[in-house]
């Protein structure tokens, strides 16, 4: 066996270790985080149903990694005769928003499903933000290579573009300004970091997005308190 063959099957055997590592502590920390995160599972699923009845949950087809279709999970935060068929985008005043669902937007506690998509394999913990059937033309001029990584819950996009939903100009389609501004925005950010992302530095955003939470959650608080 030559050297550059060795070297070649050293880095294969590496990287399929740190895929291992990897799905190891995505499947630890989803279980744990499910299992004591479960009370607040039960007071978000009771209030939607308090307002709005059933379904508690939302469930949208998201491009998966190498582009595989699957089928991701949500709080519902708009109203029940809401269909998956509406715009893919949500905007900061959208009249689909329920009052619970307007909260769970802030707080993004409407995220909470998306352990069980980790767990299933079909996200994992830090990743690129699972993309919109809708927007798979975006993944062109280089682009398609963050289909190379699972998608996340966490990453860097998802912590810098928390208040997404604000800066869509109102003269300018949604839809439109997203695939020529904010898509592209978020995909350089996604192809700088994840080439050379570690453990720690995963580690680092989901701290940093659990802070941000927090600190959201402590916020939507107080103004409901306030305004009581």
């Amino acid at each position: 066996m030559t050297l550059p063959e060795i070297a070649n099957r050293w880095g294969a055997q590496s990287r399929s270790s740190r895929l291992s590592a990897r799905r190891a502590i995505d499947v630890l920390c989803a279980g744990t985080a499910m299992v004591s995160l479960s009370p607040v599972f039960v007071v978000v699923a009771f209030v939607i149903w308090l307002e709005s009845g059933r379904p508690l949950l939302f469930s949208q087809l998201r491009l998966g990694q190498s582009g595989e279709p699957f089928r991701m999970y949500k709080f519902r935060k708009f109203g029940p005769s809401c269909d998956s068929g509406g715009s893919p985008l949500t905007l900061q005043e959208d009249e689909r928003l329920t009052a619970v669902g307007r909260v769970l937007a802030a707080t993004k506690l409407d995220e909470l499903p998306q352990l069980w998509n980790v767990l299933r394999g079909d996200m994992s913990l830090v990743g690129p933000r699972p993309e919109s059937l809708s927007f798979s033309d975006c993944f062109r001029d280089g682009f398609e290579k963050l289909l190379d990584y699972k998608p996340g819950v966490f990453g860097p996009c998802q912590v810098l573009f928390r208040h997404e939903s604000r800066m869509y100009p109102a003269d300018t389609p949604a839809a439109e300004y997203y695939r020529k501004v904010l898509f592209p925005a978020k995909a350089k950010i996604d192809l700088a970091y994840f080439p050379h992302r570690t453990l720690v530095s995963d580690f680092g955003w989901i701290a940093r997005a659990g802070y941000v939470i927090a600190v959201e959650c402590w916020a939507a608080l107080t103004r409901k308190l306030r305004s009581s």
